[in-house]
C-alpha cells in the first residue's frame, strides 16, 4: 500500500479502510486514543501553547502571550514570581506594563519598550513608566548617542523624541519622486517653461524656495524637515538610523516590473453566499527577487552617497556559469555583476560604524562587511561560499559588547559544517572561531560584560535542544538546562534569572524561569486542557537507522511500535514523512506535526508500527546533511525512507508487502517519489 497526501482529508480516506486489515477488533488493545475527529478538530481541546514571554524590568514577574480559546485574539498572563499566582490582564492591568525586547541606554538607568505600536519609558531607579508615543504605528525605538534623545521608527520613517520634554520631530522627510520643478528631460515641460515666461519664473521662485526652505532648516533645528526627492525609480525597502542620528542606511530597489502577477484564490464558503476571491502571492519562480542597493544619506549635508560594492571577492565570479552557459544563458562577469540583497544592518552604539550582512541572490555567497559613514569606505571581513546554496538559518550577526578597544564583531557561520559562533577583529581583522564541533549553535544573546553568550545548542545530541553558556575567553561551553526541548530564551536583563519558552513530545509551549544561581527551574505554566491530559499518549522512541550511504551515518527517526496484540507473524507499517524539506521533525519538542503524531498513535493502536523519519535536507543535523539533495531533490532522502523500511523488516518484524507511506507538502511530493521510483 502506497499513497499520498497533501491534505489531511485525502490520508484519511485513503488510509481507513486498511486501519481494518492491520488488527481486528478482537487484537486491539483497550487503549483509550481520541478518534479521528477528536485528531482533527481545532487544537482549542488540547490548549493553547505559550506564543511569547518577557520579564517585567523589577524581575517580580513574567508576561507570556497566548491566544484565547475560541478566538484569534491574544491575551497577556501575568505571572508573579513571590507566589506563582497568574492573572490574564485586561486593559487597565496592561497600560502599567513593560513590553517585551527593552533595550537599554549606556549606563543601564532606562529602558525603552515597545507596547501595542507606542514607545514606553521605563526609569529603572524611580520604577517610573512613561509614554513616549501614541500613533500605534511604532516599529523599532532605541536611544540615541545624546542620552537625552530617542530614536523611533514609525509608518517607515524615524523620529526623534527629546526625554526631557517629549518633544518628537521626524529626522527626515524623505520623498521617492523628482522634484517637482524640475522637468528631467521631459520635452513637452521644456518646451512649457521655454514658452511661458510666467511657468518659467513660477518654477524657479519654487526652486529658490526649497533651497531657502533648506538653508533655514539646517539654521534653525526647530523646523520641520523640508522634503528631500530622491527621485521616482527606486523604493526604499528599510532603512537604519545611525546612533548620532546623523546617518540614515537606506536599502533600496528598483519597483517590480516583472511579468509575473498576484494569483487569485477564490473563497466558496463565504458570509455574503458568493464565491469571494482573495489576491495571494505570485507563483513561485515567476519574479525573481529584486537587487538592492545601498544609500547612505547624510541628514547633515542633504548628501546621498551610493555605495558601491563592485570589488566584493567573487561577486564577479558565476558559480553557475557551466549551467547557463549549457542552456545558452549569459552568465555573470566582471561586466555583469552578481545582483545583491542585504541581509542585515547593524550601526555601532557609539562609533558612525555600520556592519552589513549581504548575499548574492543565486545564494552562494555571502559577506560581512563594515562601513565608515564619514570616509563611505567599506572593508569586506568575512565570505561563506556554498556550492549548494547558503542557508536561511544561522545568519546572526553584530557587534560584540566592549572587551577592550578594538572593536570586534560577532556572526554565525556554518563554514566547519555546522552552524558555530566566530568573531573578528577589526583592527587586525584576526578570526576566532568559539565553538566547534558536530553541533549546532544559535539565538546567541551575549551578556552585558561581553565575557560570555548564551545560546541554544544541540550539542548533547541531535535531538536535544537546550541552554548552554560559552564562556569567551576559554571557548568552553556549559550546559544550563535539560529541558531537551527548548525553544527560546529571555535573560533577565538585570539580574541572574532567565525566561523560557520549552515543550516536550505531547506538552505545547509552556513558559518557565531558571534560576542560574540555584540550576533550578523556580516556575513553570501548564496550559493544556484536563481533558488532554488524561490521555495517555504513547512516547516516541528516537533511533538512528544506519544509513547505506556511510557507516557512520545515522538517520535519526521517531519510532512508534505497534501497542495492540498481534496474532499475526509479521506486521504492517507507516512511514510518514514530514513536509518543508529543511525541518527537523526527530527532537523532544512538541511537534508541528501533533495532529499526525496523534493520528501515530490510532495507527499503533491498531497495530501498525509507524516511522518517522529525518532523511537528508532535514534540519538540525549540518550543512552536508541540507546540502545533500542539491540538484537531485527526492534521491538521496528515497534513499533514506527505504532504509526505514529495510530497517523496520530486519528489526521489528514487519511485512515488506504491506509498507505504507504519506506526508503533506514536501512530504506528499516524497509520497510521489516513492510511488513511482520504488513502488516495491
Amino acid at each position: 500500500m502506497l499513497f499520498s497526501a497533501c491534505r489531511h482529508l485525502t490520508l484519511l480516506i485513503l488510509l481507513l479502510p486498511t486501519l481494518l486489515l492491520a488488527d481486528s477488533n478482537e487484537n486491539r488493545l483497550a487503549i483509550d486514543v481520541p478518534d479521528l475527529k477528536q485528531i482533527m478538530a481545532d487544537p482549542d481541546w488540547i490548549g493553547r501553547p505559550v506564543e511569547q514571554v518577557w520579564w517585567q524590568l523589577d524581575g517580580e514577574s513574567i508576561v507570556y502571550q497566548i491566544e484565547r480559546t475560541g478566538s484569534d485574539q491574544r491575551d497577556w498572563v501575568e505571572v508573579r514570581l513571590d507566589d506563582l499566582n497568574s492573572n490574564r490582564l485586561d486593559a487597565t492591568q496592561r497600560a502599567t506594563l513593560d513590553g517585551p525586547n527593552p533595550v537599554f541606554n549606556a549606563d543601564d538607568s532606562q529602558a525603552l519598550t515597545l507596547r501595542d505600536g507606542n514607545v514606553f519609558l521605563r526609569d529603572l531607579d524611580s520604577n517610573q513608566l512613561r509614554q513616549l508615543s501614541a500613533s500605534g504605528q511604532a516599529q523599532a525605538a532605541r536611544f540615541g548617542s545624546d542620552p537625552a534623545r530617542v530614536h523611533v521608527l514609525q509608518a517607515g520613517q524615524w523620529w526623534q523624541i527629546d526625554t526631557s520634554n517629549g518633544l518628537a520631530r521626524p529626522v527626515a522627510n524623505l520623498v521617492m519622486q523628482d522634484r517637482p520643478f524640475e522637468v528631467n528631460n521631459d520635452a513637452l515641460a521644456e518646451d512649457q517653461l521655454r514658452l511661458f515666461s510666467v511657468l518659467r519664473e513660477q518654477n524657479e521662485e519654487d526652486m529658490r524656495a526649497h533651497e531657502e526652505a533648506i538653508s533655514n532648516a539646517q539654521l534653525d533645528s526647530n523646523l520641520a524637515p523640508v522634503p528631500w526627492y530622491l527621485g521616482d525609480k527606486h523604493e526604499i525597502d528599510f532603512s537604519q538610523l545611525s546612533a548620532d542620528g546623523r546617518w540614515l542606511l537606506a536599502v533600496v530597489s528598483s519597483p517590480n516590473d516583472s511579468s509575473g502577477r498576484n494569483d487569485v484564490m477564490p473563497h466558496f464558503v463565504t458570509r455574503s453566499g458568493y464565491v469571494e476571491a482573495e489576491d495571494v502571492r505570485t507563483l513561485v519562480g515567476r519574479n525573481a527577487s529584486e537587487p538592492q542597493e545601498l544609500w547612505l544619506l547624510d541628514l547633515q549635508t542633504r548628501t546621498k552617497h551610493e555605495i558601491n560594492l563592485d570589488d566584493l571577492s567573487g561577486r564577479d565570479e558565476d558559480p553557475l556559469a557551466d549551467l547557463k552557459q549549457a542552456q545558452d544563458i549569459e552568465p555573470h562577469d566582471a561586466d555583469n555583476l552578481r545582483p545583491l540583497r542585504v541581509m542585515g544592518v547593524d550601526w555601532h552604539s557609539e562609533h558612525a560604524t555600520l556592519a552589513l550582512m549581504l548575499r548574492a541572490i543565486d545564494n552562494k555567497d555571502r559577506w560581512l562587511i563594515t562601513l565608515e559613514a564619514e570616509s563611505q569606505n567599506w572593508v569586506e571581513r568575512h565570505r561563506l561560499t556554498d556550492p549548494a546554496w547558503i542557508n536561511w538559518a544561522f545568519n546572526e550577526f553584530g557587534w560584540m559588547p566592549a572587551r577592550g578597544n578594538d572593536p570586534a564583531l560577532w556572526f554565525l557561520s556554518e563554514q566547519s559544517g555546522y552552524s558555530h559562533l566566530y568573531s573578528i577583529e577589526l583592527d587586525s581583522n584576526r578570526l576566532r572561531q568559539h565553538s566547534e564541533g558536530a553541533f549546532e549553535v544559535f539565538d546567541i544573546q551575549w551578556r552585558r560584560n561581553g565575557q560570555s553568550a548564551l545560546l541554544i545548542s544541540n550539542r548533547a545530541h541531535p535531538t536535544e535542544y537546550d541552554l548552554y553558556r560559552l564562556d569567551i575567553d576559554g571557548n568552553e561551553l556549559i550546559r544550563l538546562t535539560e529541558l531537551r526541548g527548548l525553544e527560546s530564551f529571555v535573560p533577565h536583563p538585570l539580574t541572574d534569572q532567565i525566561a523560557l519558552r520549552f515543550s516536550n513530545s505531547y506538552q505545547p509551549t509552556q513558559a518557565a524561569v531558571f534560576d542560574v544561581d540555584q540550576n533550578q527551574i523556580t516556575l513553570q505554566t501548564d496550559t493544556r486542557t484536563e481533558e488532554y491530559k488524561t490521555i495517555e499518549w504513547q512516547q516516541p522512541e528516537i533511533v538512528g537507522i544506519e544509513s547505506s550511504h556511510g557507516a557512520e551515518l545515522r538517520i535519526w527517526s521517531k519510532f512508534y511500535p505497534a501497542r495492540s496484540v498481534n496474532t499475526a507473524e509479521q506486521r504492517p507499517a507507516v512511514l510518514f514523512v514530514h513536509g518543508a524539506g529543511y525541518l527537523q521533525n526527530t527532537h523532544h519538542r512538541f511537534p508541528v506535526y501533533f495532529r499526525e503524531q496523534m493520528f501515530h498513535n490510532l495507527l499503533t493502536a491498531h497495530g501498525y508500527h509507524v516511522l518517522d523519519m529525518d532523511f537528508r535536507a532535514s534540519r538540525g543535523y549540518g550543512r552536508d546533511w541540507r546540502t545533500a539533495i542539491y540538484r537531485q531533490m527526492g534521491t538521496p532522502e528515497l534513499e533514506d525512507l527505504i532504509d526505514g523500511v529495510n530497517w523496520l523488516v530486519e528489526n521489528h518484524n514487519v511485512d515488506s508487502e504491506r509498507i505504507g507511506v504519506y506526508g503533506g507538502s514536501y512530504g506528499g511530493f516524497m509520497a510521489f517519489m516513492a510511488m513511482f521510483n520504488a513502488p516495491e
